[in-house]
């Protein structure tokens, strides 16, 4: 799983999710991405999940890059704790995601094959998303 090696404050608040992704939001990388249409809270789970189900489909064939990363912590209470007595331990990472930012790219294999595979990656997603490419094709 990912997560930060190490950071300075543990806990964090929730924030807000307003707004379009400007920075991360083209293809720099491979031909063929996977770019948000909602806002979301990704977890490091379904991260490597996706991961997991493009290189599977892809064969470890061709090159494959994460754009997201897990460095905002979530954090949960036992069930039935009483109120008070502070925030609760980190549970999970999750990577905010807004619309319009690159999750996935890749390159080096067919075109059917990376649209496929990125097909099978976006099912492992929680929000929206669709395909893009480098070229207009």
């Amino acid at each position: 799983m990912l997560q930060p090696k190490r950071v300075k404050f543990r806990n964090m608040h929730r924030g807000r999710r307003k707004g379009l992704a400007v920075q991360g939001s083209t293809l720099n990388f491979g031909d063929y991405g996977l770019k948000s249409t909602e806002a979301a809270w990704v977890t490091s789970r379904q991260i490597e999940a996706g991961r997991r189900a493009m290189t599977r489909y892809a064969r470890r064939g061709g090159k494959l890059w994460i754009r997201i990363f897990p460095d905002k912590s979530v954090t949960a209470r036992a069930a039935e704790t009483r109120m008070g007595s502070g925030k609760g331990p980190v549970d999970h990472w999750v990577a905010t995601v807004k619309p319009g930012r690159i999750i996935y790219e890749i390159s080096g294999v067919p075109d059917d094959v990376a649209r496929e595979a990125l097909r099978l990656a976006s099912s492992k997603m929680p929000m929206g998303t669709k395909i893009v490419t480098r070229h207009a094709a």
